[in-house]
């Protein structure tokens, strides 16, 4: 948002004549404009951040329809986690006594396999539970090609989907022969407590429980004081480590992003509870 990116810039040399529109399109800034997302890596890092994740949410070829590429999803993953990969590195080279990790980031996917989007016909589903399988081992296969030290499955909000991640990354963990950690975030959409596809934290949690966690968590929607007791609830059930990532700006009618709480206020939030608006 800070580099003001236009459609050229998204399209680059190789996607100039797409036949869609691709500003917005961020995943695939990571063949576009490569120094781009290097260079927020790198901003990451050298502002402290131990776990970067890959400029990867939307590359699943699910969601990459959206802009019929499809058949990009793979390179697409290569590509962003080498570019996380080489940020983590040359920092660790630069302080040797630093120790930096790739996280992958799969996304949500922008279909769900829990809820019709036609009201009229609540049987019908945009998208299958093995679609979604084969979606997230072909994401999963190129971000551990990349070189990915830990995979993130994060902003679920339907379970299913994430049932389905969850089950293709243990099916890629077994054909490979050896396991990578895997960090699990889901969305509490509102003030209800639930996950949009109707899931509470402990019903969320039961359904996942039995899947070797590194971590379990809340990200997006919320901001840390409406987090706290969900946070709350989530580590007094969990026996993983529980990690919180807040929704960090909102809208103005101009809908130019704001920051209304700077981190270290926000770290205070989620550690008392309390509002650290002055």
């Amino acid at each position: 948002q800070q580099r003001t990116l236009e459609e050229a810039d998204f399209r680059g040399e190789r996607f100039a004549d797409w036949e869609r529109d691709l500003k917005g399109h961020n995943d695939l800034l990571g063949i576009t404009q490569p120094e781009v997302i290097g260079s927020i890596h790198r901003s990451y890092l050298e502002a402290g951040a131990d776990i970067i994740e890959t400029n990867t949410f939307n590359s699943t070829r699910i969601a990459l329809a959206d802009y019929a590429m499809e058949s990009l999803a793979y390179e697409l993953n290569v590509a962003n986690t080498k570019l996380a990969r080489a940020a983590a590195d040359d920092v660790m080279a630069a302080d040797p006594g630093r120790q930096c990790f790739v996280a992958g980031a799969l996304g949500p996917t922008n279909r769900t396999a829990s809820i019709s989007p036609d009201v009229n016909d609540p049987a019908f589903r945009a998208v299958t539970y093995d679609q979604l399988v084969e979606a997230y081992v072909e994401q999963a296969k190129g971000l551990v090609e990349g070189g990915v030290d830990v995979l993130l499955v994060e902003t679920v909000f339907d379970s299913l989907n994430s049932r389905a991640a969850l089950f293709a990354l243990e099916s890629l963990f077994d054909s490979l022969g050896q396991r990578l950690p895997v960090m699990l975030s889901f969305t509490i959409t509102d003030q209800s407590g639930r996950t949009l596809s109707g899931q509470t934290v402990e019903a969320y949690w039961n359904s996942v429980a039995n899947i070797d966690l590194l971590s379990v968590g809340i990200n997006c929607a919320l901001g840390p004081q409406e987090m706290r007791s969900h946070i709350d609830e989530l580590s007094r059930i969990a026996p993983v480590n529980v990690s919180a990532h807040r929704t960090p700006a909102c809208r103005t009618r101009c809908c130019r992003p704001v920051f209304p709480r700077r981190p270290s206020r926000s770290r205070r939030s989620c550690a008392s509870g309390r509002s650290t608006d002055g």
